[in-house]
């Protein structure tokens, strides 16, 4: 016993040296487990080679508990896929699932979901079919899970096979959830046609569809440009007792400004304010994006100085957009100032939108400023600072 007891805590001093060493060379103190996950995060966003973007997973010990951890997880798996590392894929998965405290319907579907990730939609499958053996039973929202992983790898044929052999093959009652994933199934690979029957048949089983359901479907008319379909939804809805809120009013508004319609969102964004409805930052950044990406900068600062107005307060990717395009319009001035506002609040645009800033910058002669977003780019991107060194090297004196 003192012999098993002793060989246990050099195992477990081992581990912590393998996960200080991997995960944080320079510490002296063993890292707890949210400063592991963080750590693995880090180096996971710029690691390439998948042999060492396993070891990183496996001394951060990732548990899907966590939420910092099931997004570790589903970055290692991303860039795996990137490398065509599959098999690593399927080691790391396995790995995982031997743990006794994994074995719950919750984490066997996410681990699911991560097959659809990779693309691997047969392994998801089978270890949906292999749950049971694993004295997981199998279930409706494990089930959802499968549906959901045959849409991320695009496999909507499967995704049909699945709906319609499963409930019957494993008798399980299929839910709202269900039905929702198989419609956002249908509707992203063009066949959004299909909502009627599923609509039908949700109504047959007295299954009620939530604003979740319409706002799927009617992106999905949208995307198909069948306008006459999103009027039937929205007749649907008041058949159902249901007033379209805030939620269908975006989808609409980023539906069109998709089909470089922003004038028709535009025109929703007032119907809203005449109804004393009050839209938020989303609707705003939609519209923002949809009036940038059709060349309307004009149109675009003043949708952002209204919603600022508003007090409501824009997103990150609000600002990156606003940057990124006034840079292609050449209206550098207003580009620095929404940059600062957004720098002002810990945001930087990507390198490739900051490095067309500064270029801009330096052809109307504001050098200063060009210097000063550098500065604040090198803390930002360390990784980069070489670069950004150069540039500023390069710059008139």
């Amino acid at each position: 016993m003192a012999f098993r007891s002793k060989v246990r805590s050099l195992t477990l001093q081992g581990n912590r040296l393998f996960s200080s060493s991997i995960l944080s060379p320079d510490s002296k103190t063993p890292l707890s487990s949210k400063e592991k996950s963080r750590a693995a995060l880090s180096l996971l966003r710029f690691e390439k080679n998948p042999e060492r973007i396993l070891d990183i997973c496996r001394a951060a010990a990732l548990n899907p508990e966590s939420h910092l951890d099931r997004v570790a997880y589903s970055k290692a798996v991303t860039k795996l896929k990137e490398s065509h590392y599959y098999e690593g894929i399927r080691g790391f998965i396995k790995d995982s699932l031997t743990r006794p405290d994994f074995k719950s319907e919750r984490f066997v579907s996410h681990f699911i979901v991560l097959y659809g990730q990779a693309g691997l939609v047969k392994d998801a499958i089978n270890l949906f079919d292999d749950m049971p053996n694993m004295g997981v039973p199998n279930n409706v929202k494990a089930m959802n899970s499968l549906l959901f992983s045959c849409i991320l790898a695009g496999e909507y044929g499967e995704m049909k096979r699945v709906f319609s052999e499963f409930p019957r093959k494993y008798g399980l009652e299929l839910n709202l959830d269900t039905y929702n994933t198989v419609l956002k199934g249908f509707c992203e690979s063009g066949s959004a046609n299909s909502a009627h029957s599923i609509l039908a048949e949700m109504e047959r089983k007295s299954i009620k569809p939530n604003a979740e359901t319409f706002s799927i479907v009617i992106a999905g008319f949208y995307k198909e440009e069948k306008f006459s379909d999103v009027e039937k939804m929205m007749h649907l809805m008041k058949k159902y007792g249901m007033r379209p809120g805030i939620s269908i009013y975006n989808v609409k508004i980023q539906s069109l400004c998709k089909l470089k319609k922003s004038s028709e969102a535009k025109a929703l964004l007032d119907e809203i304010l005449s109804k004393g409805m009050k839209p938020n930052c989303v609707s705003y950044g939609h519209l923002i994006y949809g009036f940038c990406r059709e060349g309307k900068l004009d149109v675009a600062k003043i949708l952002f100085k209204e919603m600022v107005d508003k007090k409501l307060k824009p997103e990150a990717d609000c600002y990156f957009t606003l940057v990124y395009y006034l840079c292609q319009g050449r209206d550098f001035e207003a580009a620095l100032g929404i940059c600062k506002e957004c720098m002002a609040k810990g945001w930087v645009p990507n390198i490739t939108t900051m490095k067309s800033l500064v270029d801009g910058l330096v052809s109307i002669e504001k050098i200063d400023d060009a210097k000063e977003i550098i500065g604040i780019v090198k803390e930002k991107f360390t990784r980069n600072a070489d670069k950004w060194i150069e540039i500023e090297e390069g710059l008139p004196k």
